[in-house]
Parts: structure tokens; C-alpha cells; sequence
């Protein structure tokens, strides 16, 4: 089982910080700082330059922290925040990803949780410090707070398209 999550983690951790090095550089095929701000632009999104840099920064760190298996429920929760933004811009276009749909944000979110809810395993910074055992509970509270916080970004800094 230890095997199975680390290779998880590792997996999801690292796919989670390219996609926010992608927003903030031109390293693993990102457009720039620019780039990544043109991006939230055209998706609607105030804030350019900053919301980059928060996204991308907010990718890195949790996915860093899930590929460490290092404050856990915190690394997961970040990822499912800025998953679930990612989701809500993918909504329209309808689940499969040569669509340009949901499904890659769906599918690491669910990743994340599923990290919440086992733990990191053995071979982590968690269990290395102590702290590899969260109660089961925690991961509806990662749930709520990860989609609450995704939700609630859409909600703040998305511009209405009527306007």
C-alpha cells in the first residue's frame, strides 16, 4: 500500500506544481508570468499578473507538500482549491478532456481526496515527523474547504459576462 501512495503522491504532487510553474514561467511549455496572466484574462478572471501568481504559486506549494506526503490534508486542500477553478472554467465545454473539458481537474481532485482520506503513507515527511495519521473525518473537511475555497475564488474574482 505504502508503494501505491507514494507513487500516487509523487504523481498528482508533481502534476499539480508543472501546471503552476506552466502559469508563472516559461519552463514545461508556460507562456510567461504574461502568459499565464493573459490566460486567466481570457477566462475571465480579474486580477492578471496577481491571479497568476496566486494560482501558479498555490499549484506549486500544494502539489510540492502532496509530493512530499508533508502536511497532507493542507497540500490536498490547496489542490483541490485551484482544481476546482480550473473545473468551473472547463464546466461548458462538458466532462471529456478532448474537449476541453473537466475531466483532467476532476480526476486530481479525486486523486487529492483520496490522499486525504488514506494519508501519505509511510514513505513521507509526514510519517517521518509523526503526523501520518488524520482522522477519516478530515477529509470532508478538506472536501468542503478545497471546493469551498476553488468556489469562492470563482465567485470574487470571475467578472460577469453581461458586464
Amino acid at each position: 500500500m505504502d508503494t501505491g501512495l507514494l507513487v500516487l503522491r509523487l504523481l498528482v504532487g508533481l502534476l499539480v506544481a508543472g501546471h503552476g510553474v506552466q502559469k508563472i514561467s516559461m519552463h514545461l511549455g508556460g507562456k510567461g508570468l504574461d502568459g499565464g496572466a493573459c490566460e486567466f484574462r481570457a477566462d475571465g478572471f480579474r486580477g492578471g499578473t496577481l491571479t497568476a501568481l496566486a494560482a501558479g504559486g498555490g499549484q506549486i506549494g500544494s502539489g510540492l507538500l502532496l509530493a512530499l506526503g508533508l502536511l497532507t490534508p493542507l497540500a490536498a486542500t490547496g489542490a483541490i482549491g485551484v482544481m476546482t477553478v480550473a473545473l468551473t472554467v472547463k464546466w461548458p465545454n462538458g466532462l471529456w478532456v478532448q474537449n476541453d473539458g473537466y475531466e483532467y481537474p476532476l480526476v486530481l481532485i479525486g486523486a487529492a481526496a483520496a490522499l486525504a482520506a488514506t494519508g501519505p503513507g509511510a514513505w513521507s515527511l509526514d510519517n517521518a515527523l509523526g503526523l501520518s495519521t488524520y482522522p477519516l473525518w478530515w477529509t470532508a473537511l478538506v472536501l468542503a474547504a478545497g471546493v469551498g475555497s476553488g468556489l469562492l475564488t470563482r465567485l470574487v474574482l470571475h467578472r460577469d459576462p453581461a458586464a
